[in-house]
């Protein structure tokens, strides 16, 4: 039987003592970006020096990474799937795990197109997915769960308007007829979008029948559906891993958004399990910041995503340990 998705990541977690996630996010010139070097080595051919780019940030940062995660948007938009075809075999090649982030979603028929392309084509071990579209547009994702693979749905994401919609309060009210758009209501217990979409994961994650697998969590105590939670939302993510304490949480929100290692102190268990912390910018482009731009030369920018990366794993493994949640 093929291992769960859950099981794989814990596996690489522990064999490299690190819960961080490299985003492989490609940009072209302008700030935060693939050095010029690379661009005239290959005639600005984008699909060859993105895939230059990433090779070498891979080898420098496989040492620290269980899980890297490409961002589907910089490849189409340099027409450059063919790279993120190479770095997803390329980091599967080099023992880790590639989480697709794509946040795809639509009606059944579409998304089961979406998890295909995402599982089949491009050989992804997870994805991202929007889940605000319920679960017949989540199901076709998880109808690859026994096939080892994960599934990441939002809850609680990192941008600063999240709030719009996702921290609004939820009132289930199934007996009210749906031609009702608006009423009053009092005495009664409301909760958060982000708090209701969390339990629903959670019925999800723990159904069998939904799961396709006997045992959806594994043996570590984790399923294969996971949730996003920004490190920006501290206080949600507290909230959230109450709720759902058998599911992963992806943690974007690192480093150039602003998040902090101990932010992420609530997102995982008392043995340090249970979430992982991604950051893509402040690694992709270490060689840039002033940081580490005297220290590496524009040659060396995989060097400085390299240390970069060391860095970031250091911190957080600190701040966990000073949280007594380290026993990895």
């Amino acid at each position: 039987m093929t291992s769960l998705f859950s099981e794989r990541l814990i596996a690489q977690i522990k064999q490299k003592q690190s819960i961080i996630c490299v985003g492989l996010d490609p940009r072209i010139r302008g700030k935060s970006s693939i050095p010029e070097f690379l661009l005239s080595q290959v005639n600005d051919n984008y699909n060859d020096a993105i895939w230059e780019f990433n090779r070498r940030i891979i080898d420098a940062t496989i040492p620290f990474t269980p899980i890297y995660k490409p961002q589907i948007a910089f490849y189409e938009k340099y027409n450059a799937l063919d790279a993120l075809k190479k770095t997803i075999a390329y980091i599967r090649e080099k023992g880790a795990l590639a989480l697709l982030d794509a946040k795809r979603n639509d009606i059944g028929s579409t998304s089961a197109a979406y998890a295909h392309n995402v599982f089949e084509f491009l050989e992804a071990d997870a994805v991202t997915v929007n889940s605000y579209f319920g679960i017949d547009g989540v199901q076709p994702f998880l109808n690859y769960v026994p096939k080892g693979k994960g599934v990441i749905i939002l809850l609680k994401t990192s941008n600063p308007s999240s709030g719009e919609f996702q921290d609004l309060f939820a009132l289930d009210l199934p007996e009210i007829s749906a031609d009702i758009t608006e009423f009053q209501v009092k005495n009664v217990t409301v909760v958060r979008n982000f708090i209701h979409m969390a339990r629903l994961m959670k019925k999800w994650s723990q159904s069998p029948t939904i799961m396709h697998v006997e045992q959806p969590i594994g043996k570590n105590g984790f399923t294969s559906l996971g949730g996003v939670v920004g490190a920006t939302y501290p206080t949600q993510l507290k909230a959230i891993r109450a709720e759902a304490p058998h599911n992963f949480i992806l943690i974007p929100g690192y480093g150039a958004q602003g998040g902090k290692a101990e932010d992420i102190i609530q997102g995982v268990n008392d043995q340090g399990l249970g979430a992982i912390v991604s950051a893509s910018r402040s690694i992709n482009f270490a060689y840039q910041s002033s940081t580490y731009k005297n220290q590496f030369s524009e040659e060396d920018f995989d060097k400085a995503a390299g240390q970069a990366a060391k860095d970031m794993r250091d911190d957080i493994r600190t701040a966990l340990e000073s949280a007594g949640k380290w026993k990895l």
